[in-house]
């Protein structure tokens, strides 16, 4: 009985995953002009190539996606690159009160980030990064790395200590620890770590829309929301094909690499 309640309540959660995706996609099968205004429950046409059309080229969606997989695939490789070395000098290396230098680095998830928003915006009008790629891409990473140093920084306080010591015992230096030993075997934590980065990068609006103006400079969702107020009197189904296409990369990601994340998140739960 218990197993049978068990697996009622997972798919009743499923079920109400998806009906919003079938609603998705049903609606974006419609052609724009034959929209009623209530959602539809079944296609009243086969319009998605239109749709797609008209929101990657002519809504400017398609520039944007681009741009956003640039910051979403170097923002999230650097940010895991940096995380892992100020875990291995935390973990690893001699210094002195490490655990200050933790919380240090790990209070960047700990405090809202609307609160940055005032002084960072001043900040990049001042030093020009206002409307830039480097400029959004600069604070990705610093937003990024704190979450990835948090999760290799977990997984890399698993490793023996004896690993590190008979390293240094063949003359390796810290360096060359960090790069032949520790990275190869973190590999599925980094991995994990990158798909969490390259999300949470992808998914983010409130910087994009704060930092940012320009089509060619701002990223997906950002444009999404000037699809949905530029596109509105044409109807949802124009919006929700942008939607199909914005969902798509993250979705890849996890099908492509679901064996990766797994591992990674058991070796970082350890």
């Amino acid at each position: 009985m218990g197993r049978a309640l068990r697996n009622l309540f997972v798919a009743g959660c499923v079920l109400l995953w998806l009906i919003p995706l079938y609603l998705l996609i049903v609606n974006a099968l419609t052609p724009a002009g034959g929209y009623t205004g209530t959602p539809d429950w079944a296609p009243r046409g086969f319009a998605v190539l239109d749709n797609l059309r008209i929101a990657w080229s002519e809504a400017g969606v398609g520039e944007s996606f681009l741009v956003s997989l640039l910051y979403a695939v170097v923002c999230g490789a650097v940010a895991v690159l940096v995380a892992a070395m100020a875990a291995f000098a935390v973990v690893v290396l001699p210094v002195p009160r490490p655990a200050f230098w933790f919380w240090l680095i790990y209070s960047g998830t700990l405090f809202p980030l609307q609160m940055f928003l005032a002084p960072l915006f001043g900040l990049y009008a001042d030093a020009n990064l206002y409307d830039t790629r480097l400029g959004l891409m600069l604070v990705y990473v610093a937003w990024a790395a704190p979450f990835a140093f948090f999760l290799v920084r977990n997984q890399m306080t698993t490793m023996p200590p004896e690993i590190t010591e008979a390293a240094m015992l063949d003359g390796a230096s810290f360096r060359r620890i960090f790069w032949r030993i520790h990275v190869p075997l973190m590999s599925s934590g980094l991995g994990a770590a990158f798909i969490f980065q390259f999300t949470a990068v992808w998914n983010d609006l409130l910087l994009g829309i704060t930092l940012s103006r320009s089509p060619e400079v701002q990223p997906v969702m950002a444009a999404l929301m000037t699809l949905n107020s530029a596109y509105a009197s044409s109807g949802p189904p124009v919006i929700l094909a942008g939607a199909l296409i914005v969902s798509v990369p993250t979705l890849l990601v996890f099908l492509l690499f679901r064996g990766l994340f797994l591992r990674g998140v058991t070796a970082i739960a350890r």
